[in-house]
Formats: C-alpha cells, sequence, structure tokens
C-alpha cells in the first residue's frame, strides 16, 4: 500500500497508445532508462503518461485564468499513478525555432552578456548608459533600423529577374513570376493596363522595365480574358504586383518550402549596409568589454569566449556578471557544446543540441525533488562526448532529482540504476513492460529485444569491403568551419563520415556535396561541369558517375493531420482507385476523389475529414473527441457503404502496414509500397497514422521506403544525415540491410553518423575533426574502417577500435 513517503512512482493501468494496461514500479531519485524497439510504447509511458499526468497535476494548482496561456497536453489514459513529483520534459522538438532565437536566447545567455555591457561595458566619452535591451537585435530600441535586427538584407536585380532580355513578357521572360493561371493573370493586367507584353524585353522602354519589375504600386483594372471556345471567361477585376514585391512577399509569407527557395533563388543576400551584419544600432555597438563589442563577443565559440572573460579586469560588478556568464557557459561545454556561438541561430541546430541546450540551463536551475524526462538526450553525440553527458545526468541526480531517459544508445542504458524495456516488438505487438529492474536483470527477459545488444559482445560477422567504381572529389572546400579541405568520396560503396559534433560533418555532406550534385546542370549535364567551381568549393570532380541525387532528412513528412503515411508514398492513390472500381461505387457513380477525407463529398462534413471535434473547456486543456456523426471514420455514411473485400475506407485505413500487406497480397501497386515499408521496418504504422505522430526516424524510413519502391534509374547517390538517430539497435540493422541492399545495386551511400556499429560495417570511412568549431574542419582520416581505426589524434578511433574488436 503506497504511504505518502513512498519512495516509488507506480503506474496502473496506462493504456496511452499502445499500451496494453501497464502496471510498473519505478523507483525515485535513479537514473532510469526507457528501452524498447521504436514504436515499442516506451515514450507513450514515459512522455504520454507519467510526464503528462505530471503536468496535469501542476496545472490543477494554477490560477483558472493563466492555464488559458500555457499549452497543455491533456490528460493521459491511466487509472492511477501515485508518488508522482513535479517533472521537466526535455524533448527532441521537430520543429525548427524562429531565425531570431539563437544559443543565447535558448541558454538565457545573451541575457547575462547584455546585462554585463549594460552595467560593466566601457562606454564613450559623454554617452548615456544604455539598459540591457539595447545590446538585443530583438527589441525595438536595440535593432538595427535598416535590416530590423537580422543582420542581412535582401534584393533582386533586373538581371535576376530577367535572365532572358530576348523572351517577351508573354513567352516569359520575368521569370520570378508564378506559373499556371497566376502568372497568367499578371500578364493579363499588364495587358490591360496597356504594356507592351509581346515585344522582347530588352525593347521596352528602361522607364516601363523599371515600373514593371520594381513599383511598389498595386492598381486594380478590369481585365478582358481572350475567349476560350472550351469555357466562358467572363471580365475580372485583376490587381497588379510588381516581380520584386512577388519574389519579398513569397520569400518572407509563403509557407511553402518549394515556393520560398524558388523565391530565393531571384534574390542577393548581403550584410546590412548599416549595421555590417551586427544587427544592432551604432550607440549598442559603440559599447565595449575587454576590448570587444556585444557582437564579437557574441560570435566567439563558448569556448573562447570563457577564455575572453577569464582574462578580462574590472571592478566587483564586472567580476560578479562574469562569474556568472562562466559558471552558465561550462554547463555548456560540459555537454561537448563549447564549439557553438551564441549568436549560432537555432534552426541551424540538431534538435539533440537544442535539448542539450535546455538541459544545460536545468543544470543551472538548481531544482531539487523534481522529475526529468529526456528524449534521446545522447541523439547527434559522439561517442566521445557521452562520457561527459553522463556526468551531467549523474549530477541531475545527486542533486536529488529523479531522471528518466528514453534512450537507445547502449552506452547510456549500461549506466542505469533501474532499467524499464517496453515490447516485445513494435505497435499492437508491443506496449508491455518486459522488465523493470536493474539493467543486469535483464539478461534473464529472452524475448526482449534489448537483451542481446545489452549484452552479447561477441564481434560482428566480417563482411567483404567493396572496391569503389569510381571517385567524386572536391577540391579546396570553403565553407562556415570547413577551410580549404580536399575530399574525396568513393562511389559503388558505403561510406560513413564520423567526428565530434561540430567538426563540420553535416557542412561537408549536407550542404557541400548536396550542393554541388543538386545544381541542375551537375546531374543533367554532367559532361560539362568536371573541373567547374561549386556552392562551397573551389572544383569537383566526377560527376559524370552520378545520375541522381537522393538527399533524406528526418524532417516531417507532413505538418498536419491530414498528411499520413499512405498520402506521403502514394499508396493512398491505389486505395482509393481500387474502392472507385467496386461494383457499388461504379453503380452510384462514385470516382476515385469520393474516398478522400480532404476534400468535400465523401467525407464527413461535421469534422471535415478530421474525425475529432476540439471540445473548449475554458479554464482546462481543450480536449479532443470523437467526431458525433462518424465517431472517428472521417468519411459520410453513404461512403462507408463502400467496401472492398469486406471492409470500408477508414477500416482500410486503420490497418497496419504488416496487417495491409496481406489484405493487398494480390495487388501488385499496393504491395510494392507495403513491401518496401516492412522492409525498413514500420510494420506496426497505421495506414492513416497522422504525420504529426511520427517521430523523426519513422519519417526518414517513411522517405526511404517511398524512394526504395521507385524504378531505377542510373548511377544514385543517397545521402542521409544520422539515420540511426531515434532508432533501437534492432531497427538499425533493418535499416543498414536496405541501406548495403542499395550498394549491391550499384549505388552509392553516403551517412553522417556517430553509431559505431555501423561505421565499422561501412566500406570506407571520413572522420572529421579533431574537436568541433575552430578546432575542426580537417579530414583526421580516411580510408577503411579498421585503418582509421588505428589513426592517432582522430577522437573516433578508439570508439571505432572497441567497435571492430581490435587489439
Amino acid at each position: 500500500m503506497p504511504t505518502p513517503h513512498d519512495a516509488y512512482v507506480r503506474v496502473r493501468g496506462a493504456r496511452e497508445n499502445n499500451l496494453r494496461d501497464v502496471r510498473v514500479d519505478i523507483p525515485r531519485d535513479t537514473l532510469t532508462v526507457f528501452t524498447g524497439v521504436s514504436g515499442s510504447g516506451k515514450s507513450s509511458l514515459a512522455f504520454g503518461t507519467i510526464y503528462a499526468e505530471a503536468q496535469r497535476r501542476y496545472f490543477e494548482s494554477v490560477a483558472p485564468y493563466a492555464r488559458r496561456l500555457i499549452h497543455q497536453v491533456g490528460a493521459p489514459k491511466v487509472g492511477e499513478i501515485t508518488g508522482l513529483p513535479p517533472a521537466v520534459s526535455l524533448e527532441q522538438r521537430r520543429s525548427a525555432p524562429g531565425a531570431r532565437s539563437s544559443v543565447g536566447t535558448v541558454t538565457t545567455l545573451s541575457n547575462s552578456l547584455r546585462m554585463l555591457f549594460s552595467r560593466a561595458g566601457q562606454y564613450p566619452p559623454g554617452a548615456e548608459r544604455l539598459d540591457s535591451d539595447s545590446f538585443s537585435p530583438n527589441t525595438a530600441v536595440g535593432a538595427c533600423p535598416q535590416c530590423h535586427g537580422l543582420g542581412r538584407i535582401h534584393r533582386t536585380t533586373e538581371e535576376l529577374l530577367v535572365p532572358d532580355p530576348g523572351l517577351s513578357i508573354r513567352a516569359g521572360a520575368i521569370a520570378a513570376w508564378p506559373g499556371a493561371w497566376q502568372g497568367k493573370n499578371l500578364r493579363d493586367v499588364l495587358d490591360a493596363l496597356g504594356y507592351d507584353i509581346d515585344r522582347p524585353w530588352r525593347e521596352l522602354d528602361p522607364a516601363d522595365r523599371e515600373w514593371i519589375l520594381f513599383t511598389d504600386e498595386q492598381p486594380v483594372v478590369t481585365v478582358h480574358p481572350v475567349r476560350d471556345a472550351s469555357r466562358i471567361q467572363r471580365p475580372y477585376q485583376g490587381t497588379y504586383m510588381s516581380a520584386r514585391r512577388y519574389v519579398m512577399h513569397t520569400f518572407a509569407d509563403s509557407r511553402s518550402r518549394t515556393l520560398r527557395a524558388k523565391a530565393e533563388r531571384f534574390l542577393t543576400s548581403a550584410p546590412c549596409p548599416v549595421c555590417g551584419g551586427s544587427r544592432l544600432r551604432p550607440e549598442a555597438m559603440a559599447v565595449t568589454f575587454a576590448g570587444r563589442n556585444v557582437a564579437e563577443l557574441a560570435g566567439l565559440a563558448l569556448t573562447d569566449l570563457a577564455e575572453v572573460l577569464t582574462a578580462a579586469d574590472g571592478d566587483d560588478t564586472a567580476r560578479v556578471l562574469t562569474g556568472d556568464l562562466l559558471a552558465r557557459i561550462g554547463t555548456v561545454t560540459e555537454l561537448g557544446l563549447g564549439y557553438l556561438s551564441l549568436d549560432r541561430t537555432a534552426p541551424t541546430l540538431s534538435s539533440g543540441e537544442l535539448q542539450r541546450l535546455r538541459l544545460a540551463t536545468q543544470l543551472r536551475s538548481g531544482l531539487f525533488g523534481v522529475v526529468y524526462v529526456l528524449d534521446e538526450p545522447s541523439a547527434g553525440l559522439h561517442p566521445a562526448d557521452t562520457e561527459s553527458l553522463l556526468a551531467v545526468l549523474g549530477r541531475l541526480k545527486e542533486a536529488g532529482n529523479t531522471v528518466f531517459v528514453v534512450e537507445h544508445q547502449m552506452d547510456v542504458v549500461r549506466q542505469a540504476d533501474w532499467l524499464v524495456d517496453v515490447g516485445p516488438l513494435a505497435g499492437e505487438h508491443g506496449g508491455r513492460v518486459l522488465h523493470s529492474g536493474p539493467p543486469a536483470g535483464l539478461a534473464e527477459v529472452t524475448e526482449s529485444a534489448t537483451r542481446r545488444f545489452l549484452f552479447d559482445d561477441a564481434p560482428a560477422p566480417v563482411r567483404e569491403v567493396r572496391t569503389p567504381s569510381g571517385w567524386l572529389r572536391l577540391r579546396g572546400v570553403d565553407r562556415h568551419n570547413v577551410r580549404g579541405v580536399d575530399a574525396a568520396f568513393p562511389l559503388g560503396v558505403f561510406t560513413a563520415v564520423t567526428g565530434v559534433s561540430g567538426s563540420g560533418k553535416s557542412t561537408l555532406v549536407g550542404q557541400v556535396l548536396a550542393g554541388v550534385l543538386a545544381d541542375r546542370r551537375a546531374v543533367d549535364a554532367p559532361e560539362e561541369v568536371v573541373e567547374r567551381p561549386a556552392p562551397g568549393c573551389a572544383s569537383a570532380e566526377g560527376l559524370a558517375a552520378v545520375d541522381r541525387l537522393v538527399q533524406v532528412d528526418q524532417r516531417p513528412i507532413g505538418r498536419t493531420p491530414r498528411s499520413n503515411l499512405a498520402t506521403y508514398t502514394g499508396l493512398f492513390d491505389v486505395v482509393r482507385k481500387l474502392f472507385a472500381a467496386t461494383d457499388m461505387a461504379r453503380a452510384r457513380g462514385y470516382r476515385a476523389g469520393r474516398f478522400s477525407f480532404n476534400v468535400t463529398g465523401g467525407r464527413c462534413e461535421t469534422c471535415q475529414g478530421e474525425g475529432f471535434v476540439s471540445v473548449e473547456l475554458l479554464f482546462l486543456p481543450s480536449t479532443y473527441a470523437p467526431c458525433p456523426d462518424c465517431h472517428g471514420a472521417r468519411y459520410n455514411p453513404e461512403t462507408l457503404d463502400v467496401t472492398l473485400r469486406g471492409l470500408n475506407i477508414a477500416q482500410v485505413l486503420d490497418l497496419t502496414v504488416e496487417s495491409a500487406a496481406g489484405f493487398f497480397a494480390d495487388t501488385p501497386a499496393a504491395g510494392r509500397s507495403l513491401r518496401t515499408l516492412l522492409d525498413v521496418g514500420l510494420g506496426y504504422l497505421r495506414l492513416g497514422q497522422p504525420a504529426t505522430e511520427l517521430s523523426g526516424g519513422e519519417a526518414q524510413r517513411i522517405k526511404l521506403a517511398a524512394e526504395l519502391q521507385r524504378a531505377r534509374r542510373g548511377h544514385t547517390l543517397y545521402l542521409l544525415d544520422e539515420p540511426t538517430t531515434g532508432l533501437h539497435p534492432a531497427d538499425v540493422e533493418v535499416l543498414m540491410r536496405q541501406l548495403h541492399g542499395l550498394v549491391d545495386q550499384g549505388s552509392t551511400v553516403v551517412v553522417v553518423e556517430h553509431d559505431m556499429a555501423v561505421v565499422a560495417g561501412a566500406d570506407w570511412v571520413i572522420d572529421l575533426g579533431p574537436g568541433g568549431g575552430d578546432r575542426g574542419g580537417r579530414i583526421v582520416a580516411a580510408g577503411p574502417p579498421p585503418e582509421v581505426a588505428r589513426v592517432r589524434g582522430s577522437r573516433t578511433a578508439p570508439y571505432l577500435r572497441a567497435a571492430l574488436h581490435l587489439d
């Protein structure tokens, strides 16, 4: 019977997602790790149940009005939880923060630095003392008025907007304009305004060209469209928008990544001519500390900033403020992030880096008696930095806190005081607690997928190293911290790019190599681009051997619940056509569009195809209830009348990939998509599972599956950035089989990776470093894994040597 002083968090009847009435006891004041294959239910237990219940209880103590201002996750499906202290969640947020968010704002270090300049800075003679907000580019009193605190300005020119002046406006001279009807509308508006849209652009009056491209006016005119025999087109009121205005509006406001990327091609970006890129007003830039202004200190790597602050002289105020800054910086560098600078924007950080920055902030908070719930804190972390992470987690525990960690990294699991293993498999085959106790006890649980990787120390089977079919060489790579590097990537093999966080891996692979190959000339006309200048490097060789680039990242496959696994892979198109071909659908005149929940016709209009409705409870968290008309089916009754082999469209979307593979076994078009999803280990996902419920690792594997089902054409180079993030070692084995299969079929695979088991199985390794930031950016070693494992000075080598079981 639990008591008020019970030393355990006791969970009874947890039913969140796939959890099966879970009952588990977890001791407080411990480092507890939750393990299990992807989709087993470990996050549903740690975050969806324990943390969600702690947050719900906290909100009950908050003033009702204040509850409306805070995002609430809602009440979990659980019978009872006792012994639960307040909880802090540090999840891997998949959404990118805004461009004004930075390392300094995430850690609050920028607040301390601004206070240092305000109170202890060296002001010019006669200058008025500024408050701390004057040193922030995110405030009206501090931001440069020209660039509004962004540091860069975007401009366009006639040459960019009209690349071929020999064309007429009707023939598409203004390349920056949109296509389809919107572009035709702008041409028709210009015609109605009296401009000649059939003369070559270069023959138009310069004043007219200037107005067409750059005017801020938006005149409205009556447009009389040319009559089309197939349809009646009535006159309408059309509004003109100049090419510059359209490009700037699209770049700043469009939610479409594709449209923004197109608009960016017609813009040049340069440092603001007023502030020089510092983002601040001149008054703030005139104040110095230790001989540098605030922008210069914010641009230093944190390790370098600490050295400057340590050496600085000052009065008592300066010593107090620098002491606070140094203590805060110390927690960040301890987590292996000393290569970051305060002005590094948050969108350029990985989700693992963001989580560790928030963890550093929590270390300084001094809280105790709290449950910290962390989501894979080792994600994106080189093995050399894992020891520092474990030391930080240990300090949180020693301060009187309980630390719950969802983790796949076995080195972290081995250091746990308590282990909760969930499984045995994913989805409907998981959701049970297989073991709750000290890690050593898992050795007796034979059905655990984690057991083999935690205790089996046998070396991996030796695989014959492939011979490269050619080489892709980048010369003079110069981007971010990668300076003057020559890099060679073998073709026709599996290459792993390694190095500590911030060493330049993603810059070299994700930006420079991908940028070279993504250039359309490099793909469509390779014979013209050997020895050509390329983005971020002086020249590139061997591009002629690559016919196609496929870059697979962990960005979501969709941002709304209307996007799902079936729609992304194209499987939903096949399913809707099958339903439209049934006898009942043909008799009623239903086409394939009838079976989409995204358009009117077949969907339930009460919930507009969502399947649920939001119920506002004012001071309590908004709750979502099944739609009262379709009861969650998303379709109207007439559409649900149509069945395919006994199942309606809603029931088919509720099938798991594994079940659907059997259901569509005799449908080749559907079977191909389902087989590839099974091959990458996603058999537990439902066909209609919303994109918003998928992890980054799941999203990446769905993208890979969509690519695998396409017909092969030419030599393809696959680039993947940490594909094993969020994957259990058992899932990593499944993924690696697929990637090595691509190489066996003649493709090239390049992965940025920290998992030494993956690196040990590669044909070629490129190790960057030796450190991060300014201390990195060099190729420390390159060659087959056994050779790289013996290179002195490589921080990867000792861990690779252990993975290869070399002496």
